[in-house]
């Protein structure tokens, strides 16, 4: 990996990589994501609840595609700080071979790339800083190091696309990824949507805008457009807790915080 051009890190906004790690409990932001959190909490107090469950949906779709599909090749973008365990401890768990590159555009992100970068002997990793908004993520001299496009690959957008407004054009820039994989390979995807809780989640919105960090909520109609052309598992694209629960997420009693908390999750297959 190399670091020329690396990109400073501004803290004089919040950034949403940052936020995500707040939510989750980390130690890797400044006071100014601090207080954007912490007045997105004010307006969706079970903010913290869809954080763990996003990551709970992307740790068991990973193993689910690593022991039950046999893939063996992922690419995550949009990859935020590292949390452990992240992505490539997942698969590498199931698949000691396993081979996974990461891609995000944060300097906070990069600050923390080798943690992405501790493989198993049998397996490979690595982090390439790239937006998915500008770049050909794909045609990275270092992704293709790695990972064999000839042969299936599970592309993680979790909890990205909320932040690529369809003047970005993001049914065409995953359809463009899509195209480029073989058949067999996987989209999995998280999406943050107003249709449980609207008024929740439009403040949520509100704060992220005001920030510099466009978002756009999408209903399950909208999310489910991602998945076009492809087989989807089941249960097809639902609430994220409720994709394949094994019981490893502990969920609260309370039907409605439950709710409100909610993204929608999937995972598809190309034919």
């Amino acid at each position: 990996m190399t670091t020329s051009g690396k990109p400073e890190i501004d803290t004089s906004r919040p950034h949403s990589a940052r936020m995500y790690d707040y939510y989750l409990g980390g130690k890797d932001w400044y006071p100014v994501d601090e207080e954007a959190a912490e007045k997105v909490l004010t307006v969706c107090p079970h903010i913290r609840l869809t954080a763990e469950t996003n990551r709970s949906f992307m740790h068991r779709a990973t193993r689910t595609l690593a022991s039950e599909y046999g893939v063996r090749q992922f690419v995550d973008i949009g990859t935020g700080i590292p949390t452990s365990p992240n992505l490539h401890q997942v698969a590498q768990g199931v698949a000691p071979d396993a081979r996974v590159v990461y891609a995000d555009h944060d300097a906070t992100v990069l600050e923390y790339a080798h943690v992405l970068m501790r493989s198993t002997p049998e397996g490979r990793t690595a982090y390439i800083s790239a937006d998915i908004r500008e770049d050909d993520i794909l045609d990275s001299p270092r992704l293709r190091e790695i990972i064999d496009l000839d042969e299936p690959v599970a592309l993680s957008l979790v909890a990205l696309l909320h932040f690529v407004p369809d003047e970005n054009k993001p049914y065409e820039i995953v359809r463009g990824l899509l195209d480029r994989l073989a058949s067999g390979s996987f989209l999995v995807l998280s999406h943050c949507t107003t249709d449980f809780d609207a008024a929740a989640w439009q403040g949520v919105k509100k704060v992220y805008d005001a920030a510099g960090t466009t978002v756009q909520l999408r209903s399950h109609q909208e999310v489910g457009l991602f998945f076009d052309g492809l087989e989807l598992l089941e249960p097809g694209v639902t609430a994220a807790h409720e994709w394949r629960p094994d019981g490893t997420h502990e969920l609260p009693a309370d039907a409605d915080q439950l709710r409100s908390a909610t993204l929608y999750a999937g995972v598809g297959r190309k034919p």
